[in-house]
């Protein structure tokens, strides 16, 4: 190995100490980190980062406010135990004429619950204990559980979306306020956050 005062140049240490770096070089490392420092205090600034209030559905069903008056319709995130009853639900279907039809709708019943339901769990239990969701498509719902069984068996979710939706002022007058505390849904995930 090379003592340090024999080196020539380069990055290493000198005998009178420091390390220098050749000047094409400089301007290049200075650079570089100058980016690196940019990325870390301006990057949350992006479209990327989640900045939407996440709540459990206990403190939603708890709060002693409608969730439409409490959250209005602003995005966030509800955290909960996810139950659907497809098969056997009672009640009306989803009607094709009216705008609010999706809406307004008791079959299929999607639920969000504080905790994992008894799976003897009937439909009455499950609107009494939880929140109601509901999506126009109804796309962004995960495969149903049957009650007892959890999220698929598995985990609580973050859903993403919304009460007291634009689409609640259509609703007929006996179910209006169903309508606009309903949670309407634009997307979920098994991460909590």
């Amino acid at each position: 190995m090379t003592p340090p005062e024999e080196m020539e140049g380069g990055v290493g240490p000198l005998p009178e100490g420091g390390y220098p770096v050749p000047a094409p070089w400089t301007g290049l490392v200075v650079g570089v980190g100058l980016l690196i420092f940019g990325m870390m205090v301006f990057g949350g600034a992006g479209g990327t980062r989640s900045d939407l209030q996440q709540v459990n559905v206990a403190d939603v069903l708890s709060s002693g406010t409608l969730p439409a008056q409490e959250y209005g319709s602003h995005d966030i995130q509800i955290v909960g135990w996810y139950a659907a009853i497809i098969e056997g639900c009672q009640g009306t279907t989803e009607s094709g004429g009216g705008k609010a039809g999706w809406l307004e709708a008791d079959c299929p019943l999607r639920v969000l619950l504080p905790t994992e339901p008894a799976a003897n769990a009937s439909q009455a239990d499950l609107l009494r204990a939880g929140l109601r969701l509901a999506a126009p498509d109804n796309k962004p719902f995960p495969p149903p559980a049957p009650p007892g069984s959890g999220t698929a068996g598995l985990e609580q979710l973050v859903f993403q979306g919304h009460f007291d939706d634009a689409t609640a002022a259509s609703c007929s007058a006996a179910l209006l306020v169903e309508c606009q505390n309903t949670f309407v849904v634009s997307t979920y995930t098994g991460q909590i956050k």
